[in-house]
Formats: structure tokens, C-alpha cells, sequence
């Protein structure tokens, strides 16, 4: 009898776990359910689509439903499911009960709603569904002003990508400084100059109060520092994880809300995995729960749950979290954690910084690149690293987290090999400037090091 797999959820992991699964097994019999009408798109790319360096939303379109039919999957769109009976071994999707042998939950996430007065007006409006992206893009032809609520990074490209787009924008955040939550004040502080540049006016220290409207209609937004007329009120806080089928069938949910799974995916319920944005995974360095990564980390959760199903024995690492994305113009990136998280945590570390060019001096296109290493005292352990500045950052931070995965120290990198092309790459590597000026601070004060303990 061919065994059945139901995967939920039609996003980064669940297109990743479905298409492995029917890989790996090519007798496995797999039905998608996702209660969109598109698979494979990307949602990232949506900010850029409404700033026009994207040119048409039809470009993020990646795959279409017929290819992962004629692949052999059972594509069920715009179905969504609203029950699961594990004893039974049956969802319910379209008052219709269907079996299942194995199950694979990718319910991906929901945007955290602003707890304040005017909150159900209109002209609230949150990004994820690229339909009603398409039909948000059409409106913002007659639009002027915008607010922009939440400072993580999609408020960053978000506020970017409308400022670009000709709106006046104001970005508000509660926290102490841009990014605060993710980055150091030194590496928010040219961020925040580069959304200042294309117009946007950042108001850090600013709490959302509520919406003022009148006919259902939202008017303007209310904060602590005063009231911000505005066509539309974008809002951009957590991703919290869309827990509602996995709460109902009991699954264990962990500290952070997520559903705890094991290094294989698998769930507290036998023949359950999940992965993606609905669970919990733990850092590398703390071994701490975290959830709400990249789609980069969807992706990969849900081949490991999709290979793991169909019969293979793979496992998925802690994470160590390599990020960038873009301020305006302005690159930022890292990995693990930087100086802020590590002092909240309690986390000593030695500081290692510098700065260096992208590519040779007297070649046209050269940028600064910031580079800022954390290590373990004593024994120069890389820990973590925040860096901005022009093009290269993503590759840097791609290569700082393997290499501090696989415990690479500041005299490894001081030491390491570059490449050396003009076009591409200057003489001295950024990352070996900041580590050389990290050893070299070091032994100046070496007895101070060797009385720092873990």
C-alpha cells in the first residue's frame, strides 16, 4: 500500500519538504495543501517590487503549480485545513477528511498586530501575500504619505522602498536606536543615514499610541510624539509563529512559542515533523530556542523534514544565523550575535575591528567595509561579527558563520588566505585587518586577557 504525506503550508519549507520527500521517495504519495493560490514565489522581494528596482511582481514568481504537479505531487491550493485527528490519521480541509501515514506542518507565520486603539480601521496593511501586494502597489499610485511601524528589517526595506517609490515616509520605532533589536548602535547609525538620504524620516524613541480615522478609514497615526497623518499605516512588527493546527493536536510548543522539533524535525507527536517559521530551532552559541529566521532557513528545514520522512536519516544543525539586507543604499550583515545581545546576555567577549576597502583602493567602485569580530576570551574563539558597508557583506557573513560553526579564532583569520584581483578584491582582506587589529590589541593587554574567564 503506497504511504500518504500530507505537507501544510505552500512556502519556503513546505515546497522544500514536499519536493525532497517526493524525491527521496519517489513511491511516497504527496499532497500540498496551502490555502494561497500561488506556490514559489518570493515574499522578500516584494519591498523591492513596490520601490520599482524590481521592475514587475510577475518576476517573483519562481515556479509554476503545473511544475510541481508534473513532478508528481498532488498540488491542493486554496485549501486550507482546518482540522487534524492524529488518532485517526485524517486532516479536514473543505468539510472533507482525508488520510494520511505521515504529516509535515509548515504553517509558516502570522504578523503581529499593534494592541491599540484603531487597530481594525482600514489602511492598515501588512506584507506576506504577494496578491494583495499587487493590489496594494496599484493604490500606492494614489498615495502620498505613509507610515512605517516596526523597526526590524522588513521596516527598513519597507520605508526604503517607499521613499523610492516618491511617498513621504515616516518610520517609527520604540527602540533606542534603528534596529536595536538586531544591530549595534554603530552599525545602525549609517543604516539610519542612508533611509535619510532617500527622505525617509526615522523617529527612533517612539511608541505607537493608536489610529485615528473617521469612516472605518484610517487617517493617521497616533504617537508619542505626536500625530502623523498618512495614507496608510504599513505595519511591520514580530513574525509570530501560526500555531493554531499544532496547538489544537497538542503538539509541544517551546519558550518562544514555536513548535519544538528535534535535530531531525520531528515533533512530539510520532509521524510529525514541522519546520519553517512555526518552529523553534536552537542557536549555536547559546543553544538557546529562536525562531522567525530567513526563508534561507525555511528552505533548508524543510528538506531536512521532507528527507526525514520519506525514509532518510538527516539532521539539522544549530544555527548560527549569517544575515544582511539593505538600508537604502547601504549594506549591513552578521552572524551569531554582536555587542549589544552579547553584553543583555552576559557574554564575555574580546572585540576585534576594522576597516578596509571592497576592493583595491584605485579601482572605480572601491567601498569602506566595516568589519566588528566578536571572540572568546582566551581562547580568540569567533563568536560572532557585525559589519556594513558596500557590496561584499553577504559573502563575508556567509563565510564568518561557517567558519565560526567550525570554531575558527581571530588567528586563524588573521592568517587566512585572500583573494587579490582589483576588480574584486583588495590586497588586505577587511576581515584579516579587523583580526590583526584584534590580536594586536590583545598582547597589549595581554594580562587583562588572561584574567577573563568563560
Amino acid at each position: 500500500m503506497t504511504e500518504r504525506l500530507i505537507v501544510i503550508g505552500g512556502g519556503g519549507a513546505g515546497t522544500a519538504a514536499s519536493t525532497i520527500a517526493k524525491r527521496a521517495n519517489p513511491n511516497l504519495h504527496v499532497s500540498v495543501f496551502t490555502e494561497y493560490p500561488d506556490i514559489a514565489y518570493s515574499p522578500c522581494g516584494i519591498p523591492y517590487a513596490h520601490g520599482r528596482e524590481i521592475p514587475e511582481f510577475e518576476n517573483l514568481f519562481l515556479s509554476t503549480v503545473q511544475r510541481y504537479v508534473d513532478d508528481g505531487l498532488d498540488m491542493r491550493m486554496e485549501t486550507c485545513v482546518t482540522d487534524i485527528d492524529l488518532a485517526r490519521r485524517t486532516i479536514t480541509a473543505r468539510n472533507a477528511h482525508e488520510g494520511f501515514d505521515k504529516l509535515i506542518l509548515c504553517t509558516g507565520f502570522v504578523w503581529e498586530q499593534p494592541d491599540v486603539p484603531g487597530a481594525n480601521l482600514e489602511g492598515l496593511h501588512y506584507v506576506k501575500d504577494i496578491r494583495r501586494a499587487m493590489e496594494f502597489d496599484k493604490e500606492l499610485d494614489t498615495m502620498k504619505r505613509a507610515v512605517v511601524i516596526g523597526g526590524m528589517w522588513l521596516g527598513v526595506e519597507m520605508s526604503g522602498a517607499l521613499a523610492r517609490r516618491g511617498l513621504e515616509v515616516d518610520f517609527i520605532d520604540d527602540g533606542p536606536w534603528l534596529l536595536s533589536e538586531l544591530v549595534d548602535p554603530d552599525v545602525a547609525e549609517p543604516a539610519q543615514q542612508a533611509l535619510e538620504r532617500l527622505g525617509v524620516n526615522v523617529r527612533t524613541g517612539t511608541k505607537l499610541i493608536g489610529f485615528e480615522g473617521s469612516d472605518g478609514r484610517m487617517r493617521a497615526v497616533s504617537t508619542s510624539a505626536g500625530e502623523l497623518a498618512c495614507d496608510v499605516a504599513v505595519i511591520c512588527l514580530h513574525k509570530l509563529p501560526n500555531t493554531t493546527l499544532a496547538s489544537a493536536i497538542g503538539l509541544e510548543l517551546g519558550t518562544t512559542g514555536g513548535v519544538v522539533v528535534d535535530d531531525h524535525m520531528r515533533t512530539s507527536a510520532p509521524g510529525v515533523w514541522a519546520a519553517g517559521d512555526v518552529v523553534e530551532v536552537p542557536h549555536g552559541l547559546s543553544m538557546l530556542p529562536i525562531r522567525g529566521l530567513t526563508g534561507s532557513h525555511a528552505y533548508a528545514q524543510g528538506r531536512v523534514a521532507g528527507a526525514n520522512a520519506a525514509g532518510e536519516d538527516r539532521s539539522y544543525d544549530p544555527v548560527w544565523i549569517p544575515w544582511a539586507f539593505m538600508s537604502g543604499d547601504y549594506t549591513i550583515g552578521g552572524f551569531s550575535i554582536g555587542e549589544t545581545l552579547a553584553e543583555a546576555m552576559g557574554i564575555p567577549y574580546v572585540l576585534a575591528s576594522g576597516v578596509g576597502v571592497s576592493r583595491a583602493r584605485y579601482f572605480p567602485g572601491a567601498a569602506r567595509t566595516h568589519v566588528k569580530l566578536l571572540a572568546e576570551p582566551g581562547t580568540l574563539r569567533l563568536i560572532g561579527a557585525q559589519l556594513h558597508g558596500g557590496e561584499g557583506i553577504k559573502e563575508r557573513c556567509d563565510f564568518l558563520a561557517f567558519v565560526g560553526k567550525r570554531g575558527a579564532t581571530l588567528e586563524d583569520l588573521a592568517w587566512m588566505e585572500n583573494i587579490y584581483s582589483p576588480p574584486i578584491g583588495a590586497l588586505f582582506e577587511p576581515i584579516q585587518i579587523a583580526a590583526q587589529a584584534g590580536l594586536a590589541e590583545q598582547k597589549v593587554h595581554q594580562p587583562e586577557r588572561e584574567k577573563v574567564t568563560i
